[in-house]
């Protein structure tokens, strides 16, 4: 995206006077904008969900759908909430001021508009929001889309809300043996490689990947976002994951270079998912004991020798995935033995 504050934006001017609209138009055109305008709020709503704009110069008195109810669908929409708005009204009364800024009006110039005042508040305002855009692009980097969308909806909080959800946990088998063997440089790729896929298998199944430390990662479905075949969606990505470290492993075996095998346990039930750390350094995850469960089935694929291994609570929700029970097992760190279930997955090269 251009930085609009450094040079050409794309701005649209709500008015239902129309010689108002040239005139303005022509003025922000000189200054090296693009200009689009409407004739009132319900107009420029539907503008704004078809095109990109950087800023609006919001009018209060029009028909059909005037400036304070434009503000008010503005700021409950997600896609336009931090759009800055200058509003230009010859209302002047501290009331109608007071009301567009807490409706989220970046600022409040009356009628007859002063050039020079316009020009310098649609800078500071474009200027505001190129650094919102980077802070956004930041955040979109390392956070999932949908963390991202639960703390534009909700706003940065620590703690966490109990949520009924599935827990995945995997890593690479035999990894340290497989570091110490070839360059680092080879293995950053390889990682790489590896999260690629996953994340990809994950994501396309409605999972985030809440954390990544070395070759494993573990991934939620059902929380920030209700997810309700959480279950089988999670199950559904084990085996995608699988079927792609495959394919991997195919085209690694031809080029001679060494192949992976991966391991996924899977638990579902109630959790605690939020935001932990500090206010300076924060993480989306989830805890409790089914978060516990679900990192233990992992480590137990290398002990049953299977890919993919699931708790009851999972198992009672899936349909059509074939499974095998493992019977009443006892899981290393649990005080009672736990129902375990092998998904059937295709063998794993390597």
């Amino acid at each position: 995206m251009n930085e609009p504050a450094a040079g050409r934006a794309r701005l649209l001017i709500v008015d239902d006077n129309k010689v108002n609209r040239l005139l303005l138009a022509r003025n922000l055109e000189l200054q090296g904008h693009s200009v689009a305008a409407a004739e009132n709020g319900r107009v420029a709503l539907e503008m704004l969900h078809g095109e990109r704009f950087d800023l609006v110069l919001l009018d209060m008195e029009m028909p059909e759908m005037n400036g304070f109810e434009m503000l008010e669908r503005m700021v409950g929409d997600l896609q336009l909430r931090d759009l800055p708005v200058i509003v230009t009204s010859s209302l002047e009364d501290t009331g109608s001021v007071v009301r567009c800024i807490e409706l989220g009006a970046e600022d409040y110039l009356p009628k007859p508009v002063n050039p020079v005042l316009l020009r310098a508040r649609i800078n500071a305002s474009l200027e505001k929001k190129r650094l919102r855009d980077q802070q956004k692009a930041m955040m979109r980097r390392f956070a999932t889309p949908e963390v991202a969308q639960d703390l534009q909806r909700s706003g940065f909080a620590l703690g966490g809300k109990r949520v009924r959800a599935s827990v995945m946990f995997s890593d690479i088998r035999g990894f340290t043996p497989l570091a110490e063997s070839q360059p680092p440089e080879e293995t950053i790729e390889l990682l790489n490689t590896y999260y690629t896929l996953m994340f990809d298998a994950i994501s396309g199944h409605g999972g985030i990947v809440s954390q990544m430390a070395g070759d494993g990662l573990m991934a939620i479905f059902g929380a920030p976002l209700a997810l309700p075949d959480h279950c089988e969606a999670a199950v559904r990505a084990a085996l995608e994951m699988i079927d792609l470290i495959r394919l991997f492993n195919a085209e690694q075996a031809a080029a001679g270079k060494p192949q992976i095998r991966i391991g996924v346990g899977i638990a579902s039930g109630d959790m605690v998912a939020g935001y932990t750390g500090t206010n300076e350094r924060a993480t989306y995850t989830c805890i409790g004991d089914t978060v516990n469960l679900a990192s233990r089935l992992e480590a137990h694929t290398k002990v049953a020798a299977r890919a993919i291994l699931i708790d009851g609570a999972t198992h009672a929700d899936l349909r059509g995935v074939d499974v095998e029970s493992l019977g009443s097992v006892e899981i290393r760190g649990k005080s009672q033995r736990v129902d375990v279930f092998a998904v059937a997955a295709p063998a794993q090269q390597g």
